[in-house]
């Protein structure tokens, strides 16, 4: 069996990364982001990317990192708020962005990964997330086509694995890892801890080792706030 523990984000991606790659990545906001990997993906300097990704994080965290340094050309997103260098690049054309109703998008990456070509779906039917689309009616109703994504490569955070790469998220940290996880050609996996094999109970596991080609550990981590909201309370 293949080694898939690497010592490093940027050993995990080599050999990987070159311009104009479709990249999945998981997390919802800062929850549950392969922070390690972006950094990895940043630092590496390639260029013209397109990201599937819920969201583009937040100004300066995510992949709002590499908005930063200009290498994503195109987002297929769900969420496009808190960001506004999205925004700014967005508005003026430098940027271009593909919404993806939530529940889409995460449909469309495990049908790529399932190898289902496509779905129809009543979301977004008579929006402009309908425009340039088939529109098929069943039943009397409409329904609109969505590709699956099959993407080049998947970068996933996950809370642990064991060395043949079975993985287990924590609570919502599960998010979007999973579709993303599924729908890459090559998924490489940060996680917090590395466990032997055999430690975790079979039936609780949620990315089994066959999605994964390698794995890093990424620890430890800061606790990123999206909004930190205070109020002052009187104290009698």
């Amino acid at each position: 069996m293949a080694q898939k523990l690497y010592p490093s984000a940027q050993a995990a991606l080599d050999g990987v990364l070159k311009d104009g790659l479709l990249i999945a990545c998981g997390g919802f906001g800062l929850c549950g982001i392969p922070e390690r990997l972006l950094d990895a993906v940043r630092d590496s300097g390639v260029t013209g990317l397109t990201f599937a990704s819920n969201n583009a994080g937040i100004d300066n965290e995510g992949i709002g990192k590499l908005l930063r340094t200009r290498q994503v050309k195109k987002m297929i997103s769900s969420y496009v708020g808190e960001n506004k260098e999205f925004e700014r690049q967005y508005l003026s054309g430098e940027l271009e962005v593909e919404f993806s109703p939530q529940g889409t998008l995460a449909e469309r990456m495990r049908a790529g990964g399932a190898g289902i070509p496509g779905f129809y779906t009543k979301t977004g039917v008579g929006t402009l997330v309908a425009e340039g689309k088939e529109v098929k009616a069943f039943g009397g109703e409409d329904y609109i086509l969505e590709a699956g994504i099959c993407a080049d490569l998947a970068l996933v955070k996950a809370w642990k694995a064991d060395e043949t790469g079975n993985v287990i998220f924590r609570k919502t940290a599960r998010n979007f890892n999973v579709p993303a996880a599924h729908c890459g050609k090559v998924c490489v996996v940060e996680v917090e801890e590395i466990v032997p094999v055999g430690s975790f109970d079979p039936d609780c596991i949620h990315l089994p080792g066959v999605y994964v080609q390698r794995l890093i550990v990424g620890s430890p981590y800061d606790k990123k706030i999206e909004f930190r909201t205070t109020r002052t309370t009187d104290v009698g």
